[in-house]
């Protein structure tokens, strides 16, 4: 006589994977995986702390949560999106990193990421690097001045801050002014030289947004926000994160 079959009832346990299905439109496809190793070639993460995208989508696949979300590795990922580009399912690899970087407490996640968010959220500049809108603002000049008289081939270019109406606005790493102000020139003399119509704003023009690499939601979404006040503020049509 035949045994029989044994049932297994119950509600299934909502895994990591799932809440992050829960996120994306018609909840991604996250099951899709053909395991061909695409997104693992091409990472520049791959290999660091055991772990490359493939192994991280099949744990993740498998129910392995808490080796997962608490997995170092998810701090090493760029967030590049290099494994989506190379999947032939366009996987959203980095969908899964950052949710799992979100589960971690706050004050246990990497102090370098931490601080530079929690210094952005100080200002309306947004600078990870603290730098004000007085300081943003001679800088540029300061630089402007420097350039025009010594290429006089330049004289005449611009690098306007605060300019109402302008087509572009301008957004600058904040490493840029202020370690490396002359890493800012090329691209002015390129908008110089293409006639564009453009500015810089005192508030909001730090490209930067290390919120998001910290997965706090909330305060990615506050940068955001003070960044698109400034756009909105001057009237410009265009915002150019250069980022």
């Amino acid at each position: 006589m035949a045994e029989e079959a044994i049932k297994i009832g119950g509600k299934k346990k909502t895994t990591f994977m799932d809440q992050v299905k829960g996120l994306l439109p018609e909840g991604g496809n996250l099951n899709l995986c053909l395991t061909c190793g695409a997104c693992s070639s091409g990472c520049p993460a791959t290999g660091l702390e055991g772990m490359d995208p493939r192994k991280f989508l099949r744990m993740a696949a498998l129910g392995l949560d808490e080796e997962v979300t608490k997995h170092p590795w998810v701090w090493m990922c760029t967030m590049c999106q290099r494994c989506i580009y190379v999947c032939p399912m366009k996987i959203d690899i980095p969908q899964l990193v950052f949710n799992a970087r979100a589960s971690w407490p706050r004050e246990e996640r990497p102090k370098g990421i931490l601080g530079s968010c929690d210094m952005a959220l100080r200002s309306d500049t947004c600078s990870a690097m603290g730098a004000s809108e007085e300081d943003f603002q001679f800088v540029v000049e300061d630089v402007l001045e420097e350039y025009q008289e010594a290429q006089p081939e330049f004289a005449e270019m611009q690098a306007p801050v605060n300019k109402q109406g302008a087509e572009f606005f301008l957004n600058q790493n904040s490493r840029e002014p202020v370690t490396e102000p002359d890493e800012m020139v090329p691209l002015w003399k390129i908008l110089h030289l293409a006639g564009a119509d453009w500015t810089y704003g005192t508030k909001g023009w730090a490209a930067e947004n290390y919120c998001m690499f910290l997965g706090d939601n909330e305060s990615w979404k506050h940068i955001v926000e003070v960044k698109v006040k400034a756009v909105e503020d001057l009237g410009c049509k265009v915002w150019l994160n250069t980022e």
